[in-house]
């Protein structure tokens, strides 16, 4: 019991002593990338499940974990389309730039889509139908729980499929 005290007693004197002003601080190892800024960011092709054509960074976490939090940086050339789908997990996303056209429903009907121009965010929740287009060359994040799944409304719009 004293033994336990001692050695807490000590390790809380360390952390007072290091939050001095003018303790010098020893630099650990470099942590994992968690910082990044817009050139350092690795992108690549997207996965078989989108369209050909699109570019992704991982941020964060992994998108296809059976558990976890993720966030994805999706680049699209002008005139993408991702055909209707839906996901099981909530999907949240926000337009770094570009403007990106959004439309709810099983069909695609560029009349009927409204513009995301850059800092816009929109969240969908799961089973939620939708489809989306590049106007220009558009990056977006996404963020939220893995697995990503996309689901698309006609099975035949699948291009992992397609092979």
């Amino acid at each position: 019991m004293k033994r336990n005290l001692c050695l807490l007693l000590t390790l809380m004197a360390g952390i007072c002593w290091m939050s001095q002003p003018g303790v010098p601080h020893v630099r650990a190892a470099a942590p994992e990338k968690n910082a990044f800024t817009p050139d350092t960011i690795e992108y690549g092709p997207a996965p078989p499940f989108l369209p050909p054509g699109a570019h992704l960074a991982v941020l964060e976490g992994n998108p296809l974990a059976p558990i976890g939090d993720y966030t994805v940086r999706l680049k699209m050339p002008a005139g993408y389309r991702i055909p209707p789908h839906w996901h099981p997990q909530r999907e949240n996303v926000t337009v770094i730039s570009g403007t990106l056209k959004v439309g709810m429903g099983d069909h695609f009907d560029e009349t009927k889509m409204m513009a995301f121009p850059a800092g816009s965010f929109a969240y969908l929740d799961p089973d939620m139908h939708h489809y989306a287009m590049a106007t220009d060359e558009v990056t977006i994040q996404i963020h939220g729980t893995s697995p990503v799944q996309i689901n698309y409304v006609n099975p035949d719009d699948d291009p992992s499929r397609k092979k």
